[in-house]
């Protein structure tokens, strides 16, 4: 039975890494009068690493001229982090961050329906208040019975700390909730807690890359893959059951 949906942030419910973080780090960069910049090709490559911060310290090894005391990187990420979250809740104030296809369909559908719904990112509480804030409005936490974001894990996806924990904060099993999520390392996160995963593949996880993971790694999770909720058939609540019904139906004759 469904009891919940849980949503996966950035690339899953709109396009922020292409649109927005990127752009972000790199306007941090500019005001700390430093020559780094990453393009979209190298932006990819670093999404491997979950975290802006841990992403900051990452790249730190490509560049002479940052620090070589740890002390001091840790630092100058913590700055630089600072300031590109400042710059990502300016762009998304400027509304130049929309939805992907079917998302707040889908939440309205879920909501209407009484499922339960839940928010579970590695991303920064601030980061999430100025997206959704500035669809939602000021009131958006009470769309979600769970919000558990960065801040709140200790360890971040593919662990699957941020999935249990919106779990438990919604009061349900693995078994009646349905994670939404673009990426392998959010696939990983949520299967590991024993959910099952819809799979929006997004422009830095593309689809052809998400299949072929999801099959090596996590395909007993996967319900289906889909470029769009509004793909035809749209994803909505009466198939989204039906898919979990399927799931739950092949993982019983598996394990008998």
């Amino acid at each position: 039975m469904l009891e919940a949906l849980i949503w996966d942030v950035d690339g899953t419910i709109a396009e922020t890494e292409r649109d927005g973080h990127r752009l972000a780090f790199n306007q941090a960069f500019q005001s700390m009068r430093l020559h780094w910049h990453w393009d979209p090709a190298r932006y990819g490559e670093l999404l491997h690493i979950t975290g802006g911060r841990e992403r900051l310290l990452h790249d730190m090894d490509n560049h002479d001229d940052a620090p070589a005391d740890p002390a001091e990187r840790a630092a100058l990420a913590a700055v630089l982090h600072r300031r590109k979250n400042e710059a990502y809740a300016d762009i998304v104030g400027m509304a130049r961050i929309v939805p992907r296809p079917g998302v707040l369909r889908l939440m309205e559908e879920a909501r209407a329906a009484g499922l339960r719904q839940a928010i579970a990112t590695t991303t920064s509480r601030t980061n999430v208040d100025a997206l959704l804030g500035g669809w939602f409005g000021r009131q958006w936490p009470e769309r979600f019975v769970a919000v558990v974001c960065g801040e709140d894990v200790s360890k971040k996806k593919p662990d699957p700390e941020v999935y249990q924990r919106a779990l438990e904060q919604l009061g349900c099993r693995a078994d009646e909730a349905i994670a939404i999520e673009d990426s392998l390392p959010g696939l990983t996160s949520a299967g590991s807690a024993g959910l099952a995963v819809l799979l929006t593949p997004s422009v830095y996880f593309p689809r052809t890359q998400a299949m072929v993971d999801a099959d090596a790694v996590a395909s007993a999770c996967v319900l289906a893959v889909c470029d769009s909720l509004d793909q035809p058939p749209a994803m909505d609540v009466p198939r989204l059951r039906m898919l979990l019904e399927h799931l739950a139906q092949r993982r019983s004759s598996t394990a008998s």
